[in-house]
């Protein structure tokens, strides 16, 4: 069994997943399918940060449009360690595409 706190919504609802994907404790759908897939296959949306040269900043903040699994987390920011942007850079693009082989991108945040 696997005891997990939901963040599908504000309630915070405690959730337990058994071995054959049954999940208690949930006070929506939301939950529900939250519970199974985090005790499957656990998937987040990463954020982080790329240097940049010729902008007001030194470094310009990025993340993925997409949710990629929790194990290719650090495989992901690795690919961000030697990238260097150069500005002009508009919110929402893309800076490092298909991530990790994911199918999704890492994007710009902001102008910079």
């Amino acid at each position: 069994m696997i005891e997990l706190i939901c963040i599908e919504c504000p309630k915070g609802c405690r959730l337990k997943v058994e071995e054959d994907g049954s999940v208690t404790g949930q006070a929506c759908a939301r939950g529900l399918v939250y519970g199974r897939e985090e005790a499957r296959n656990p998937v987040r949306v990463v954020t982080s940060t790329v240097r940049i040269e010729g902008g007001v900043y030194r470094r310009c903040p990025v993340k993925t449009n997409g949710r990629i699994p929790k194990s290719l987390m650090r495989e992901a920011v690795q690919a961000l360690d030697e990238l260097c942007l150069r500005s002009p850079v508009r919110a929402g693009q893309v800076v490092v595409a298909n991530v990790c082989g994911a199918g999704v991108d890492f994007v710009a945040v902001r102008d910079m």
